[in-house]
């Protein structure tokens, strides 16, 4: 059926399917924007690596990162959507919880659960300790549940870049497919 989906939206739009890279990692497969790049991941706990080029309003790339720590491990949503709400503050001090957008849907048998938090990024250094503070950053994160996972999806940049990238990331999770 996705095949299908594809062959029908490469005869629709040409230049849109050209435009995206199929690729696999973790038993689950995705199509991303051909302009990310995939880089070696650092980690073994780290699936996949994509480099999501800057705009030119912008200083640094973006990064997506797919991790994957075995089948059943890697905490639930509520517990994953926690921790990433404390790696932002929020300019104005309400909680990062009540600035995020959460979408859930179903994709091919997936539960995924996306949420889009924009403020000041401190992320999580080595042993648990704050990065240095990025304002105007933002983050594009997904929990994706089926068999085989749970999958995490992370998406980290500034706000201009992750703006630009957001309909690709949507795509990306719109095309995912477990395997085995």
């Amino acid at each position: 059926m996705l095949r299908t989906a594809l062959f029908l939206l490469a005869l629709v739009s040409p230049t849109l399917a050209a435009d995206t890279v199929r690729t696999e990692a973790a038993r689950l497969r995705f199509s991303v924007p051909a302009a990310w790049t995939r880089v070696p991941a650092p980690s073994d706990f780290r699936a996949a690596q994509l480099k999501i080029p800057r705009t030119a309003e912008d200083k640094e790339d973006g990064s997506l990162v797919l991790y994957h720590f075995g089948e059943g491990k890697g905490g639930g949503v509520e517990e994953n959507l926690d921790r990433w709400y404390g790696q932002f503050t929020q300019p104005d001090g309400r909680p990062s919880r009540d600035a995020a957008v959460i979408t859930m849907k179903t994709v091919n048998q997936l539960r995924v659960t996306a949420v889009d938090l924009s403020g000041t990024y401190q992320g999580m250094g080595m042993g648990g300790a704050k990065d240095a503070a990025k304002p105007g950053y933002r983050m594009l994160a997904a929990v994706v549940e089926g068999e085989g996972g749970p999958w995490f999806w992370k998406a980290i940049g500034p706000e201009v870049t992750l703006a630009g990238a957001k309909s690709g990331f949507d795509a990306m999770l719109a095309s995912l497919e477990a395997h085995r």
